[in-house]
């Protein structure tokens, strides 16, 4: 490791401690060698150019060279995630299968015959006016009332007598709907809801 006589900081900052500066590493210069430019693929040996001989060697320094194409395409592909390993997509969802096996086989024997328990939603705070309209909408409480716009939505497509060669049982559900929602509309209107 070649270095140049010393400079002293007061050329720089203006204090009067000496600083070695190194040498560039290009046979015969006399310039500082201020810049790195690896030596190898691994980047943990590095040259010091001067700024001319640093873009010279830049020009002409080739990262693959030695490498075959598919040994390059390697090297790329491995670069695009930071040469780490990638797990494929969907593999969550594998794990939750394998976790709902689990619980069923925990909750519902080896055998997975039983039935679950059926679900019980918690009406205790509402009127029984909004879980009758709620089930008419085919929800479950509790539930926000951009699920119930989104639900009237569907349910008004399905039941239409347009859409059921004009029933006349479509049209008495249709009109069901249409009071649920409303007295849906009202409650959420007034500040009710939950």
């Amino acid at each position: 490791m070649r270095y140049e006589t010393k400079v002293t900081d007061a050329i720089f900052f203006g204090l009067d401690r000496p600083v070695k500066t190194r040498a560039c590493d290009c046979p015969g210069c006399p310039g500082q060698g201020e810049y790195r430019a690896p030596k190898n693929r691994e980047l943990t040996d590095y040259y010091q150019f001067c700024l001319d001989h640093v873009r010279e060697y830049n020009l002409n320094w080739d990262y693959y060279a030695g490498m075959n194409e598919a040994e390059i395409e390697a090297a790329i592909k491995d670069a695009v995630c930071w040469e780490r390993e990638t797990k494929p997509l969907g593999s969550w969802r594998r794990r939750e299968e394998t976790l709902k096996e689990h619980v069923a086989r925990e909750f519902f024997g080896e055998d997975g015959d039983a039935a679950p328990p059926p679900f019980k939603a918690r009406t205790r705070h509402m009127p029984a006016s909004v879980v009758t309209a709620l089930e008419v909408l085919e929800l479950v409480p509790p539930a926000d009332f951009a699920c119930v716009k989104a639900q009237y939505k569907v349910m008004v497509k399905k039941h239409h007598p347009d859409a059921n060669g004009g029933s006349l049982s479509a049209e008495a559900k249709l009109k069901e709907i249409n009071l649920a929602f409303t007295t849906l509309r009202k409650i959420h209107a007034a500040g009710d809801w939950t």
